[in-house]
């Protein structure tokens, strides 16, 4: 059975005839190698079935020997049978003749014989599915991935330096702060010292108010006969809790030369007997001692200095607890007796005799004795120093 390939366009050349495939086992010489038609998409199917013969093309029109003869199309791999039964192309004007048109390029344009539908577009599954490739997508995550590990490194950077700035600016807070506590420590510490040496000054400074309110209380009114003067406490109490008192030897005289022992002690509304228990006549000091407890004067441990402020206590006149001040003018020689006298501007009136020299530190450094006639401001003084050399209870 020969295949038939229907109406053409041209007329077979005389002398031969319509052929169909070799038959089996025929020993004729067959046809030549078929003709390689351009392959079709891989997506449809080429117009004949692998196996099917083709209309000659215009190649025979170049090789008369093989006009005539049928051409086998390869089909590309992976090609599709037709949809149904066998396809037969249709007859085609200069078939035999004319060369074939050439195969469609895309998808939709018309078919490679007149008269063949148009190739119609892909089906969808056949489309390849939009957007980008795995590989393209797995690049864009890596890329992404890599941006926010940067921008997570550059913010962990600025993190980090703001914290070591912060750090280093705590640091130098707390070393000012430490600086500035201990400047404060040192100034407190100066401040202190300061405010003690003022207070040394301040106790060591001349007040003849303090002095006044520490000394009074030891310092009494002696009436011995028709006399007055001054007497005061000096040293711890004697044995018995009696208190020793110094007083000039010329304020008791009239008492000691007449044989008595017995004088009194006055202050304002009080009086206190006391025993006349030594003098000493060269120096004109006299020892009394009261029965009466009360508080004695400190007697100075160095001898007074020129131009030292001082204050003088006594009964001048009588006037119990009278207070002047003055300094001392010099150290004099005593004319009416051994030693030294102390010179004092302060002033002195009778009655004052036997009272205190007091200096700033509320020290006894002398007893006043006597003052210059016709003359003011020349006030003398014994040493504190001779009394209690000659007398053992300072």
């Amino acid at each position: 059975m020969t295949t038939g390939y229907g109406p053409g366009g041209g007329t077979p050349r005389q002398g031969t005839e319509e052929r169909g495939p070799q038959a089996a086992g025929d020993d004729r010489p067959g046809p030549l190698a078929p003709r390689i038609e351009r392959p079709w998409p891989s997506a449809y199917p080429p117009p004949n079935a692998p196996g099917q013969p083709t209309p000659p093309s215009a190649a025979g029109a170049e090789h008369p020997g093989l006009a005539g003869q049928p051409t086998i199309d390869i089909a590309p791999a992976g090609a599709h049978p037709p949809p149904s039964g066998t396809w037969s192309p249709p007859p085609q004007p200069g078939q035999w003749g004319a060369a074939a048109p050439a195969a469609p390029a895309y998808p939709g344009t018309p078919g490679p014989f007149p008269g063949t539908p148009a190739l119609g577009p892909f089906p969808p599954a056949a489309l390849p599915p939009p957007g980008p490739s795995a590989p393209h997508r797995g690049r864009g995550l890596t890329v992404s991935a890599l941006v926010l590990a940067g921008v997570l490194a550059v913010v962990t950077g600025v993190q980090a330096y703001q914290i070591d700035r912060l750090s280093d600016r705590v640091a130098a807070t707390d070393g000012r702060l430490a600086a500035a506590r201990e400047g404060a420590e040192v100034r407190l510490d100066g401040l202190e010292q300061r405010a003690g040496a003022l207070e040394k000054q301040a106790g060591a400074a001349f007040s003849p108010e303090a002095i006044a309110s520490a000394v009074l209380p030891s310092v009494f009114r002696v009436r011995a006969g028709q006399f007055t003067g001054t007497a005061f406490v000096v040293g711890k109490p004697a044995a018995g809790g009696a208190a020793n008192l110094f007083t000039n030897f010329h304020v008791v005289e009239s008492v000691w030369e007449g044989g008595g022992r017995q004088v009194f002690l006055e202050r304002t509304d009080q009086r206190f007997p006391a025993t006349i228990v030594k003098v000493d006549k060269d120096n004109d000091i006299a020892h009394l001692r009261a029965t009466g407890r009360f508080s004695g004067l400190t007697t100075a441990p160095s001898p007074v200095k020129s131009g030292q402020q001082i204050v003088v206590v006594g009964a001048p006149l009588g006037l119990a607890d009278s207070v002047t001040t003055g300094v001392v003018s010099a150290f004099r020689k005593n004319e009416d007796g051994p030693g030294q006298v102390i010179q004092f501007d302060a002033p002195i009136n009778p009655g004052n005799s036997g009272g205190p020299v007091i200096n700033g530190a509320k020290q006894v450094v002398g007893i006043a004795t006597a003052k210059a006639r016709d003359a003011e401001g020349i006030g003398l003084a014994v040493p504190i120093k001779t009394a209690c050399d000659g007398f053992r209870i300072c």
